[in-house]
């Protein structure tokens, strides 16, 4: 879980929208993909690392994967939601 003073103050490198902890719904239906090997990233890479959080645009239209406690706040980084089924 983020500081929230730290929280308050990020935002998506694209769209400057706020970011919000993702919720363990989106966290999961992300870990189900990349366990599938489905999950690819804005850069077009598939993400291997299985996520414990992550932030999320407003809209839900974008996830910031956070690794060890640390936001990943790169646009090539982005997962773009909804996933493809």
């Amino acid at each position: 879980m983020l500081d929230s003073k730290l929280l308050s103050i990020l935002c998506c490198p694209e769209t400057r929208m706020s970011l919000s902890e993702a919720a363990a719904e989106c966290i999961a239906l992300l870990n189900n993909a990349i366990k599938a090997g489905t999950l690819k990233n804005v850069a077009g890479e598939v993400v291997t690392e299985p996520l414990t959080e992550a932030l999320t645009t407003p809209d839900g239209s974008r996830v910031y994967p956070v690794r060890e406690g640390i936001p990943v706040l790169l646009a090539d980084e982005a997962i773009l939601l909804p996933l493809e089924k």
